[in-house]
């Protein structure tokens, strides 16, 4: 039903996963004190079991079907989800170093690409397997597009325990490189996979390199575009409030462009936000422009991922997860962690020119690959129904884990794999 129907415009759902998001994160760093997206992930999930419990011992307060009806009335469509992820792509770009990833450039190029088809694939074939097995029944195609959606990793938590430990600058550098460019070609991929099962068409290997060359090619020329004329824009002048405006303007208008184009708008930003970045922040930003540019992209970086979390968790409660729908989430966990860690060993390691400098980079590559709210608004944007639902199941205990167990145990990692470097490192270009 429409939101205006049932009393609920734009601006008051807007409201509700606002404040939402920041009640929660006064709870956590007052009371729980976990790194903020962890703490989200970790209040989010509780609040999911507690509803869903409440909901199947007391069923007279249909908790699922109220969830359900906000969900129908928020409407987040595909162009909403896809306009979060230009914003979420831009902001990761601008941390993104291209200085310090020149050493390590084509093993972050072979993990952006033959990594991400590797995953998509292996993934796609592994889960079609178990959803045979527990008598799963869904076009093997839709396998292949969660394989998709879950493939791109999120540096965002990831990158603070890299610096605690003092992992090198140049393998920082790479986890960040290899997300950003992972998402951009896996969201590329997602879009492909998903405009074929959703029309039923066969899929064809050589139709979907031509259409992929288009989105991800006109996306690229977009984005150098919009970039470039935000830099030059931002160079003949010294006005930060100004600065931050253009900074959307590039995210905005350049997202709009592809739209019209039927090309990546999420690869465009990814290539926008490296150019200005690095050769804005360097040649077009004064110091205190540079501050509100960096600080104001985290602060919608933190608020969009947060608003993901809370939407994942409350699809959950809507769905009233069943047998098939834990075993498919379970089996994702086991899945994920095994099909990464071949995607970094073909792509760290097959080519001997492609293996990183950094000792153990094999290990942070792997473990710490954690998937994050790209892959959840992937799963969100995907069309309603049963299928729809066993995918977001998965989707949501594969980023759970991942924030969950695998940010939290990064560190025993690092120290076991003796990646930290004796030598203080210099301080980071860009902070987080």
């Amino acid at each position: 039903m429409p939101a205006a129907q049932a009393g609920l415009s734009p601006f008051d759902i807007a409201a509700m996963l606002v404040v939402a998001s920041a009640f929660l994160g006064w709870v956590n760093h007052h009371f729980i004190k976990l790194p903020h997206v962890i703490g989200l992930t970790v209040m989010g999930a509780v609040a999911a079991i507690v509803l869903l419990l409440a909901d199947a011992f007391v069923p007279a307060i249909t908790l699922d079907d109220t969830v359900a009806r906000l969900l129908e009335e928020m409407n987040f469509t595909d162009t909403l989800l896809e306009g979060m992820l230009s914003f979420l792509l831009f902001a990761g770009a601008l941390h993104v170093d291209l200085d310090r990833l020149k050493s390590d450039w084509l093993p972050v190029l072979l993990l952006s690409t033959v990594g991400v088809v590797l995953s998509t694939v292996l993934t796609g074939l592994a889960m079609w397997g178990v959803g045979s097995l527990i008598g799963v029944v869904i076009a093997p195609i839709w396998y292949f597009v969660f394989g998709a959606l879950i493939a791109p990793t999120d540096p965002v938590s990831v990158l603070g325990v890299l610096k605690e430990e003092q992992v090198e600058e140049s393998l920082q550098a790479a986890v960040a490189g290899e997300s950003l460019f992972n998402d951009g070609v896996g969201i590329v991929v997602f879009t492909i996979l998903l405009g074929a099962a959703v029309t039923g068409t066969d899929f064809s290997v050589s139709e979907g390199a031509r259409l992929f060359v288009i989105e991800a090619g006109g996306g690229l020329i977009v984005g150098l575009l919009f970039g470039w004329l935000g830099f030059r824009a931002m160079r003949s002048m010294d006005e930060y409030a100004l600065e931050v405006t253009i900074t959307l303007a590039v995210v905005m208008g350049g997202y709009a462009l592809c739209t019209a184009l039927h090309i990546s708008g999420p690869l465009a930003m990814a290539v926008a936000g490296l150019l200005i970045g690095n050769h804005g922040v360097t040649f077009a930003m004064s110091d205190i422009t540079r501050d509100y540019v960096i600080k104001f992209w985290e602060v919608l970086d933190e608020l969009l991922n947060s608003v993901l979390f809370l939407l994942i968790g409350l699809e959950m409660i809507a769905l009233v997860p069943g047998i098939p729908h834990a075993l498919l989430g379970l089996a994702a966990i086991p899945v994920v962690l095994a099909v990464r860690a071949v995607a970094v060993t073909v792509s760290t390691k097959v080519v001997p020119a492609a293996r990183p400098k950094a000792k153990g980079a094999w290990s942070v590559l792997w473990w710490g690959g954690l998937r994050g709210g790209i892959s959840i608004a992937l799963a969100l944007s995907l069309p309603e129904g049963e299928t729809r639902n066993l995918l977001l199941a998965a989707t949501f205990a594969a980023v759970l884990f991942s924030v969950l167990v695998q940010r939290a145990t990064l560190s025993r990692v690092i120290d076991r794999a003796k990646v930290p470097h004796e030598e203080t490192a210099p301080p980071a270009r860009i902070i987080e």
